[in-house]
């Protein structure tokens, strides 16, 4: 468990002994009484809500979690073999991405990224619970469902600048540099680096 969860550990357990001791001893209600009562009816659970919340978040930006939905696991797994040459796999497999390479490839970025990446997570959970992907078999989750959105070259930006001389050596590059920054040709379609997840597009020709 992480250093957050022990907090929130910590002020669940504060605040229910001090709420109990005020019910069960009834103490009269001094400045004391009363300073106790706020911190375990308000200092210590708001504590625990705002420690669990981002305990909650940073585990649902794990590639652990993402494989928590089995129409998930052939993406899931594929990033994780260590022998795999799919684009996602090998970003998987740089330090700076590593468990949480489903997220940072997939999370939007900008002033209001987190929330319209949560928000699109939450759309997902809905699919998967209520929208039947949950009795989906693999194979027909494959075959017929894709992703919402094409992957926008701004997201392969984030971390590649296309400004960089090590960037602008490639050939390719260079002469479709105005299309990539554009949006006019995707990093990720055939012809160029392809899409990360191959076997899921096989799936569906």
């Amino acid at each position: 468990m992480t250093e957050l969860t022990w907090i929130a550990i910590a002020c669940i357990a504060v605040a229910a002994t001090l709420t109990l001791w005020f019910l069960i001893a009834n103490p009269p209600l001094n400045r004391t009484t009363k300073v106790l009562l706020l911190l375990g009816i308000a200092v210590f659970p708001i504590g625990a809500a705002l420690s669990t919340n981002v305990v909650g978040f940073e585990t649902t930006t794990q590639r652990k979690f993402c494989g928590g939905c089995h129409v998930m696991l052939p993406y899931t797994d594929d990033s994780a073999d260590l022998t795999s040459t799919t684009l996602a796999a090998r970003h998987a497999r740089n330090p700076m991405f590593g468990t949480h390479s489903c997220y940072k490839c997939h999370a939007n970025y900008g002033m209001y990224a987190t929330l319209l990446t949560k928000m699109g997570g939450m759309k997902h959970v809905y699919y998967y619970y209520l929208g039947g992907y949950r009795k989906m078999p693999i194979e027909t989750f494959l075959a017929e469902i894709h992703i919402s959105e094409p992957m926008q070259n701004n997201t392969c930006m984030q971390c590649h600048s296309t400004t960089t001389p090590y960037f602008l050596t490639v050939p390719d590059h260079k002469g479709a540099l105005t299309e990539i920054r554009d949006e006019k040709v995707s990093c990720a379609s055939a012809g160029c680096h392809g899409p990360a997840h191959p076997f899921s597009k096989k799936a569906r020709e």
